[in-house]
């Protein structure tokens, strides 16, 4: 068999998945339930789940859509795209729409945070002056009161 296609036949365990990717194997499951994997089933009543490098790819691509902060319904409707007719303008289309968004709402966030720090950072400057003055006054209050008549 080519090299290519014994990729293709490889499969994998759920706990090899959760080992490689970093994650518990509940949360796999919990990507199942949400449609975003979809495990061959083998064993008695179908409790061993076998993925296929399918599976792999779609949960690397779900963690990668995670890390830029879409949804896992929105990452599921990029992939079903993906699975459906090769026309790639609409994939790339929705794409596009989704990352502009999530662009536009971190960049909101930076925005936020800035003026977060900003505050921050006046509050250290007014306490820190504060602080000053307070022990410059209270040293000379304490140098005046010990000196003896």
């Amino acid at each position: 068999m080519p090299k290519t296609e014994k990729a293709a036949a490889q499969t994998f365990g759920i706990s090899e998945l959760a080992h490689e990717f970093d994650l518990t194997t509940r949360a796999i499951r919990f990507y199942e339930d949400m449609g975003l994997l979809q495990p061959q089933r083998t064993g008695a009543g179908g409790r061993v789940r076998v993925y296929s490098s399918r599976d792999r790819a779609r949960l690397m691509l779900t963690l990668r859509a995670k890390r830029m902060g879409l949804s896992l319904t929105e990452a599921r409707e990029l992939l079903d795209m993906y699975d459906g007719p090769q026309d790639t303008e609409p994939q790339l289309r929705r794409l596009l729409e989704l990352l502009g968004r999530q662009r536009g709402e971190l960049e909101s966030r930076i925005v936020e945070m800035q003026a977060s720090l900003d505050e921050v950072k006046t509050r250290e400057r007014k306490a820190r002056s504060q602080l000053s003055t307070a022990a410059a006054h209270s040293s000379k209050t304490f140098k005046t009161s010990n000196i003896e008549p």
